[in-house]
């Protein structure tokens, strides 16, 4: 015959359901299945929190609105955690978003752009000759697709 739990977890949890609590414990969060622990992660490993919390609503522990009001993190983050896992399953949370690649800096404008910040013209004037925005080539030289001479 099943036994109903009761609600009791330890001091100084809070709840995210009348089952499962967290607690921030010596730089590591703990969760908690009544009084048992079930899971634990670092304070700043942002993937296993999604994981587990992730875990949490697609086993049907806890709905996205609870981990939303627990955690107060953005319900289209959570929409978008569940959706990742439920389509490659907890490897997917640990892979590097995918990137797509440019359109507007193709071979040969990366060419004239280096060439161009080679000859030590400014990112803005870069931008208005190839008619690019200065954030992609920004971005270029954040990802080292374009390098800057640095002054001496």
């Amino acid at each position: 015959m099943p036994q109903v739990q009761l609600p009791v977890f330890p001091a100084g949890c809070r709840e995210i359901n009348v089952n499962v609590a967290f607690e921030c414990r010596e730089k590591q969060v703990v969760y908690f299945n009544g009084h048992l622990p079930v899971f634990t992660h670092e304070v700043n490993d942002l993937q296993s929190f999604r994981l587990f919390t992730t875990q949490l609503i697609v086993n049907h522990v806890a709905t996205q609105g609870e981990i939303v009001a627990a955690f107060n993190v953005p319900l289209t983050t959570v929409k978008r955690c569940v959706k990742r896992y439920r389509q490659g399953g907890s490897k997917a949370m640990f892979e590097p978003h995918k990137r797509r690649s440019g359109t507007k800096l193709d071979a040969t404008r990366l060419v004239q752009a280096q060439q161009m910040l080679d000859e030590g013209m400014k990112v803005p004037a870069v931008s208005k000759q190839l008619d690019i925005l200065p954030s992609t080539l920004h971005k270029a030289i954040d990802c080292g697709r374009l390098k800057i001479k640095k002054k001496k």
